[in-house]
């Protein structure tokens, strides 16, 4: 029964970290999408755009 709970508890972990990193992913690219152009042209004034 130890065994058992330890493991639903890593499973649940495992998920809820999969779940943070595709929020955290989707909030990025629509960030990414919204101010995309924004932040090219930014670093393109300041000389940093062959970073990307």
């Amino acid at each position: 029964m130890e065994k058992e709970a330890s493991t639903l508890r890593t499973m649940f972990l495992i998920a809820l970290s999969c779940a943070a990193f595709v929020l955290l992913s989707a909030f990025a690219f629509r960030g990414w999408l919204e101010h995309g152009t924004d932040i090219f042209l930014a670093m393109a004034q300041n000389g940093m755009a062959w970073c990307l």
